[in-house]
């Protein structure tokens, strides 16, 4: 079991979001005023809170939405799990559609550092069932 150490949104793509405290995630949408919800499969995205702190160790001033992932899960690997895995927070389940992503153009956090870990680490998902979720919030691994 995980917990949600951030909710994070922002309105446009390909910027960093800003954390909010909590969001409600309509099914097969995603998360309500942001800009990557949409009827695809990349509508939430999750990075795990342990991969922000070793990037921070190596100098990186960042903060929660700095790699624009709207959920940070500390807890839980969320990487190291396979496609097809299905997450529930509260009334809210999500199943994993990919691990990590193309980088086509590199963000500010790349430049700034020389490397970025979303790309690798971030994971997406689709939502099956909707709700609201909060910072603070326990997340867990369906079985």
């Amino acid at each position: 079991m995980g917990t949600i150490k951030a909710v994070c949104v922002s309105d446009a793509k390909g910027v960093q979001k800003e954390e909010v405290g909590s969001a409600v995630i309509e099914p097969d949408f995603g998360i309500v005023g942001d800009a990557h919800a949409g009827k695809w499969h990349r509508q939430v995205s999750l990075l795990s809170y342990e991969s922000i702190e070793d990037f921070k160790a190596h100098g990186a001033e960042v903060v929660d939405g700095s790699f624009g992932e709207n959920l940070i899960v500390e807890g839980i690997d969320v990487k190291a799990l396979p496609v097809g895995t299905q997450l529930a927070s509260g009334d809210i389940r999500m199943e994993i559609t990919q691990i990590g992503k193309q980088c086509h153009s590199h963000c500010a956090i790349y430049h700034r550092m020389g490397d970025c870990i979303m790309p690798r680490e971030g994971v997406f998902a689709k939502v099956l069932t909707g709700g609201t979720v909060a910072k603070g919030d326990t997340i867990e691994v369906c079985e």
